[in-house]
């Protein structure tokens, strides 16, 4: 996607507009934004896709006031049938699954990969829905089949129903309200209430949603991090104090020990080239329940494009590939740049990269992390 041309997903703005205008703002609603847009699986497809233990599901329940939530993996049976109103299923990641998920996320990398989270898919009978609560991130709504009416609102009372399973607010204010029909989306910035119910069932929503990790979080993460990663000096000193004198105050911490203790700790901190290849591999880290297939014979023979599964970042200095990082510079370090950006490299632009670098391509294919695409021949 070129970032200056205008398009239909944004309503006809380019994604550099969009940025300007609308994100973290104001939201948008834009009517066929992917005219004759297809679901990327089809109802029974996704209902069986529940049985998996290696899928992150959730099915919602309301009768009148009353909320009901279990965690999946579901059997069939156990999934409501969809004339009863008022159920939900909610597939998280969708993405790392099925291919055409993963093209529709796609769309919408002009957003950072490392803000972008994944693609949930809900699918809801007559009247269903997860109740009128905020999210703490940007969202896209799409609507890929069925109805949805979707009301919003600043919401200044944050105050939740309490003795739910869900995070529902108490006295939700709608200042808009819209029906989607297939093809169209709303945006939300975070903290926008909403409140989203099916209209006569059959209704599939697909969520693009944000990563918005915590200060303090990304903080203990990426110390954490470098710490680990990062080798002692070959005469790590040992902590001395000749100067110590005789104490009637045995259980207090010496000043000088604490000292030292803050300058071990200040070493980690101050050494920016390692908090920056910390932060690389912990944002490219892949989700807690993705594995990848090895295939100790895959070769490569032209192009090669990533694993739907694969998150890979860079910097000026280095390339970071589900939680590894790599130093890159040259010819090698922007096609693996272009490999981050694109998600793809044709045969050409693997033909040139250094032996080196082809080796390091060849590795990551046999770890799954990569897939060959086959050359093309004149």
């Amino acid at each position: 996607m070129t970032i200056a041309a205008s398009t239909p997903l944004l309503d006809g703005m380019s994604p550099a507009q969009f940025m300007r205008r609308h994100w973290q703002k104001r939201p948008l609603l834009v009517r066929q934004a992917i005219p004759g847009v297809v679901p990327p699986l089809d109802r029974a497809a996704l209902l069986a896709l529940v049985q998996s233990e290696d899928v992150e599901s959730r099915l919602l329940v309301r009768r009148d006031e009353q909320w009901s939530l279990r965690q999946g993996p579901f059997s069939r049976r156990a999934l409501p049938s969809l004339a009863t109103p008022g159920w939900t299923v909610l597939v998280q990641g969708l993405d790392l699954h099925v291919e055409a998920a993963r093209s529709l996320l796609d769309r919408f990398r002009f957003v950072p990969e490392a803000r972008l989270d994944d693609l949930l898919v809900s699918i809801a009978s007559d009247g269903g829905g997860v109740g009128p609560h905020f999210d703490s991130y940007d969202v896209f709504l799409l609507q890929v089949s069925g109805r949805r009416r979707w009301r919003i609102g600043r919401q200044r009372d944050r105050r939740l129903v309490p003795d739910l399973p869900l995070k529902i607010l108490a006295n939700f204010e709608a200042e808009h309200e819209w029906v989607l029909e297939p093809g169209d989306m709303l945006y939300l910035p975070p903290r926008w209430a909403h409140d989203g119910v099916a209209v006569g069932g059959d209704c599939m929503t697909c969520s693009v949603g944000m990563r918005v990790p915590r200060r303090d979080e990304l903080a203990r993460s990426v110390l954490q991090r470098a710490l680990d990663e990062t080798e002692p000096p070959a005469a790590d000193p040992l902590y001395r104090d000749p100067q110590q004198p005789a104490t009637s105050e045995p259980g207090r911490i010496p000043l000088p020990l604490a000292a030292f203790a803050a300058g071990a700790v200040a070493r980690i901190a101050g050494d920016a080239p390692a908090l920056a290849c910390a932060l690389g591999e912990v944002l490219s880290e892949p989700k807690p329940r993705v594995w990848f297939e090895r295939d100790a014979t895959a070769t490569i023979t032209g192009g090669v494009r990533l694993d739907r599964r694969s998150r890979m970042l860079y910097d000026d200095r280095r390339i970071f590939l589900n939680g590894e990082s790599y130093l890159a510079g040259g010819r090698d370090a922007r096609a693996m740049r272009q490999l981050a950006d694109d998600r793809r490299l044709d045969a050409a632009a693997v033909a040139r990269l250094s032996p080196q670098a082809r080796e390091l391509l060849l590795e990551w294919t046999r770890a799954g992390w990569v897939s060959g695409e086959p050359a093309v021949r004149g």
